[in-house]
């Protein structure tokens, strides 16, 4: 069913722990779209730390080997925006009350 498309996004993956029946299913997703569709993955995790989001290490390194065979992993290693945004909101508050 996930297979029609062509591009899949998951966005912030690992905010949240899976549960086992969520890191199963997970799994068949991307194993049925290997070779079939693009997909896109955002987390702030990195790969030594997905085992505590999937609980599984076996499965965690298969689901690992799927994602990253032919893969192009872009490590982005900025301060976050809405950090950002909200001191510099901070700042501006803090200057006009004086």
């Amino acid at each position: 069913r996930h297979s029609r498309y062509d591009l899949l996004i998951l966005d912030e993956l690992g905010y949240i722990p899976f549960s086992r029946e969520g890191s199963e299913l997970l799994f068949q997703v991307l194993a049925e779209r290997q070779e079939k569709g693009s997909v896109i993955i955002t987390t702030n995790l990195g790969f030594a730390d997905w085992t505590q989001v999937f609980g599984d290490p076996v499965m965690t390194a298969a689901l690992l080997d799927r994602l990253t065979h032919k893969a192009h992993i872009v490590n982005c290693q900025w301060d976050s925006y809405r950090l950002k945004q909200s001191l510099k909101e901070k700042s501006q508050r803090h200057n006009e009350g004086e």
